[in-house]
């Protein structure tokens, strides 16, 4: 691989689409994904060869480089030549911790290929399943990378015969995977094939790699692996190294299986975009025609400090160049576009233009956000934009901060806007009751990582309250009653009940499955045939919050109500943000409009009588319908030496939890768990006493589930006690007037 230190011959690449390929590094925390991107970078000149491995060149935040773990996706633009060609591969490093998870969906969103990163040793785990399901879901093709070969002989003291069924079974299980969550069309086509080239085996520690294609080329195979690990020296291990080198292997396999963006775009833009195909913006992305009109997707916005807000995402269509006005389909703005430049790790190349199917960073573009579309201004009005990122966590902790010296209340507000642009999944909040500023994460760790952020990058010491986990409200069943809800002047009024949905409903809409924007007769044939809806009730959804709740209007013939539907619904939805219970979000409801009563003076019908008016009616109806709260549910894989599983189980059952499934590995047992997070803020520290420090385990975000009834009404009490609420349950006599 030539190495060049300056981006001239990449941004020359760029142009010619057939060249160019988008990857991520994706896996669990901890498999090798940044030690993988350090070889990959020194063999392309970025950083140097000797502390490729140690470097964590990617890892460019001293938060990362402190704790060992890739918190943000950094992008670099690599040159790599095969069979004597010139390529450009713009490769995505993203996080592998759970808590970071949001950050791995945006990634893949401007990616077609996947290196999937599996430790010989510890196998798939559960942050490797999520991510590659996430892969899968935005049709982005995975290449398999098994790491850390040397582990197999080191630590388990296997022969070289042994080690190729276990690479065998570890392989079974990924392609399991691809089969249980790939597309019908693509389940055969991305099946990994070791006979094929599609996995590569090695070590990005010490630098080597091959697939088996390449191994018969090059005359290596698993015995020279052994043998160079078993050798009384390291000549032969250098010798391998030297003959299989991993980033030839790697990115040599890249250029061969993850398609151009002319190809991959050709059935990604189906996936992703939603709007009409036949308009001259879509045919263009299909065709990622240089030429067309531009679209830009925007996944990650970064504050430089020199710079301010830096957009970073892929130019689908058209050729992105500095100085042009692009509109931003969700801001409904249009803005400049001050520089456009190419990424080198931790630095921006600028660059003239960035073509179709390449990954761009933009200034200029301060009022943009991850998730906005820019495109070209002549084409505002042609509907259209990308389909809404779905993450596979949310926030469920959350922290009250204020600064350790009050005169940086001003700064600290401004810090953590400017935090949570960075980072949509940290979510910044103020307590009106109290005036305290609440920080929420995906976990404890995502809200440590922010507050070391906080005081590294923006120089804001905080102190805080402990961890306080969030809940959600809902319901266990239909309320009994409709129940009238009027507004303060009495001139209107509205008839509600409410109903639990079902759990498949819940998925269908927590998924994407169904969307607000969709037509009600589609949405009503999706959610009869896979939901088990009666199809008239569901055609008549008319809302659908964030917190997976629907509004439907059965009313037929009311005067004016069509007039104030808008702040019905804007009613409903303050509604659905803070429930009755102790004011956390109601998840999970059917509400429905029966009946309404509206006065014909618009005078008459103003927010400020409307809205207590639907909310009452809501709050009576769930009351009505056995109210609960919903706690969110941890989901642990915990690898352990079979003779200490007691250890695991009596941790599990201590805090809550419930064991799933126990996996007998032959001398390693493989423990399926669930705990709520609010019992699993010791977990880590518990988890290693009680084992010695033997087990290793990953965490994912698993589901809501109802908290026991035999702590319910504590668990609320205290939760109003904390938002100085009145300290008792509230009554259905409370929203009744």
């Amino acid at each position: 691989m030539p190495r060049y230190k300056t981006a001239d011959q990449v941004l020359g690449l760029m142009k010619d689409r057939t060249r160019v390929r988008n990857i991520g590094i994706i896996a669990h925390v901890d498999h090798g994904k940044t030690t993988t991107s350090d070889t990959l970078l020194a063999a392309s000149g970025i950083i140097s060869p000797k502390v490729a491995g140690e470097a964590l060149a990617l890892d460019y935040l001293s938060v990362e480089q402190q704790r060992g773990i890739t918190v943000k996706a950094a992008n670099v633009s690599l040159y790599h030549e095969m069979d004597n060609k010139g390529y450009v591969i713009n490769l995505i490093d993203t996080p592998g911790h759970v808590d970071f998870s949001g950050r791995v969906t945006r990634s893949l969103r401007v990616l077609d290929g996947s290196i999937v990163v599996v430790d010989a040793v510890e196998g798939v785990m559960t942050q490797t399943e999520t991510v590659l399901r996430q892969s899968l879901e935005e049709r982005v093709r995975p290449i398999l990378f098994i790491n850390k070969i040397d582990r197999l002989i080191k630590e388990l003291k296997l022969g070289k015969d042994e080690m190729v069924p276990r690479l065998t079974n570890l392989i079974k299980e990924v392609n399991n995977m691809i089969n249980t969550y790939a597309e019908p069309e693509y389940k055969e086509k991305w099946i990994v094939d070791p006979a094929k080239g599609t996995v590569v085996f090695g070590s990005a520690k010490d630098k080597w790699g091959f697939t088996l294609p390449m191994a018969q080329k090059k005359g290596v195979n698993f015995k020279t692996v052994y043998d160079a690990y078993t050798a009384p020296d390291k000549s032969k291990l250098q010798e391998l190294a030297s003959v299989s080198p991993i980033h030839d292997a790697l990115l040599d396999t890249v250029i061969q299986f993850v398609p151009n963006p002319i190809d991959a775009q050709k059935y990604r833009i189906p996936k992703i975009w939603k709007g009409d195909l036949d308009n001259e913006i879509a045919k263009a992305m299909l065709n990622a025609d240089p030429n067309g009109p531009i679209v830009l997707m925007i996944t990650d916005m970064k504050v430089d400090p020199h710079a301010g807000l830096v957009a970073t995402g892929r130019v689908f269509s058209g050729t992105l160049r500095s100085g042009e006005e692009v509109w931003l389909v969700n801001a409904k703005t249009s803005q400049k576009t001050l520089q456009v430049s190419l990424y080198m790790g931790s630095t921006r190349e600028l660059a003239e233009e960035i073509p179709a199917g390449n990954i761009a960073g933009v200034l200029g573009l301060d009022r943009a956000r991850s998730g906005e579309t820019a495109i070209d201004p002549r084409y505002k009005d042609i509907q259209g934009s990308f389909e809404t990122l779905h993450y596979v966590s949310e926030p469920v902790v959350t922290i009250a901060i204020e600064p350790k010296n009050p005169k940086d209340l001003t700064k600290m507000i401004d810090s953590l806007r400017k935090l949570s642009i960075e980072d949509p999944n940290l979510v910044v909040k103020i307590n009106e009751e109290t005036g305290e500023y609440l920080l929420s994460g995906m976990g404890f760790l995502h809200l440590e990582v922010s507050l070391q952020l906080l005081r590294e990058n923006y120089g804001i010491d905080v102190q805080t309250s402990p961890p306080i986990v969030v809940y959600r409200e809902s319901i266990r069943e239909p309320s009994k009653r409709i129940f009238e809800g009027k507004s303060p002047n009495k001139h209107n009024k509205f008839y509600i009940s409410i109903a639990p949905l079902n759990d498949k409903t819940i998925d269908l809409i927590a998924n994407g499955t169904i969307k607000e924007d969709m037509d009600p007769k589609e949405m009503a044939k999706v959610l009869k045939e896979q939901a088990n809806w009666d199809y008239d009730e569901a055609k008549k959804i008319i809302a659908i919050d964030e917190n997976v709740n629907v509004f439907i209007d059965m009313t037929s013939g009311v005067q004016h109500l069509r007039e104030i539907m808008d702040t019905v619904l804007q009613g409903y939805r303050l509604a659905m943000k803070e429930g009755p219970l102790a004011r956390e979000p109601i998840r999970g409801t059917k509400v429905v409009l029966h009946d309404a009563t509206v006065h014909e003076d618009p005078a008459h019908r103003g927010p400020a009588q409307l809205f207590p008016a639907v909310r009452n009616a809501i709050f009576a109806a769930f009351l009505d319908a056995r109210p609960t709260l919903l706690e969110p549910i941890q989901k642990l894989d915990i690898r352990v030496p079979m003779d200490l599983i007691g250890n695991v189980t009596g941790v599990i059952t201590r805090k809550r939890g419930r064991v799933i499934n126990v996996i007998d590995s032959g001398s390693v047992a493989r423990i399926m768990a669930e705990v709520p997070v609010s019992e699993s803020y010791e977990m880590a520290s518990e988890l290693r006493g009680a084992t010695g420090g033997k087990a290793f385990w990953g965490t994912e975000f698993s589901r809501w589930a109802p908290v026991p009834d035999s702590i319910l009404q504590d668990i609320v009490l205290k939760i109003r006690e904390r938002k100085g609420m009145p300290k008792q349950m509230p009554k259905i006599e409370d929203f009744l007037s």
